[in-house]
C-alpha cells in the first residue's frame, strides 16, 4: 500500500538544534528564514540580558513544531486553513478555529516528545 503525496513527510524531522532547524527551513519553508533569524537573533539577546536560556529553548521548541507540521503538506495545509478560517470568520467559526489550531499544536508537541501546552 503506498501514501499519497501529501501525506509523506518532505523530509525527516531534524533534531531540535539551531542549525538543524535553521537547514530544515531552508528546505521547506525558505520564506521562512528572514522571521527565523529574527527571532533567532530576539531569544539569543533576551537569553544573553536574562543570563537565562528560556527564551532560547522556546525558539528552539518553537521552531521544532513549525518544522514538523510544515514537513508534512497534508497536515501543512490544514493548519493553514484553520488559520484562515480563525480571522475569516463569525466568533463561533473563530473558535472553532482556534481549538482545531489548539489541537494541531498539541498533536505536535507530543509527536515530538514536547510537554503539551
Amino acid at each position: 500500500m503506498t501514501t499519497p503525496a501529501d501525506e509523506q513527510p518532505l523530509i525527516p524531522q531534524p533534531p531540535a538544534t539551531v542549525a538543524t532547524l535553521r537547514q530544515a527551513v531552508s528546505q521547506i519553508a525558505p520564506a521562512s528564514l528572514p522571521a527565523f533569524t529574527r527571532e533567532l537573533d530576539l531569544a539569543a539577546d533576551q537569553s544573553r540580558l536574562g543570563s537565562d536560556l528560556a527564551p532560547l529553548r522556546r525558539f528552539i521548541t518553537q521552531w521544532a513544531i513549525y518544522v514538523h507540521i510544515q514537513r508534512q503538506p497534508g497536515l501543512a495545509a490544514d493548519f493553514r486553513r484553520w488559520e484562515d478560517a480563525a480571522g475569516a470568520g463569525d466568533a463561533a467559526q473563530a473558535r472553532q478555529a482556534a481549538a482545531e489550531i489548539g489541537r494541531l499544536l498539541d498533536e505536535a508537541h507530543a509527536a515530538l516528545g514536547l510537554p503539551v501546552r
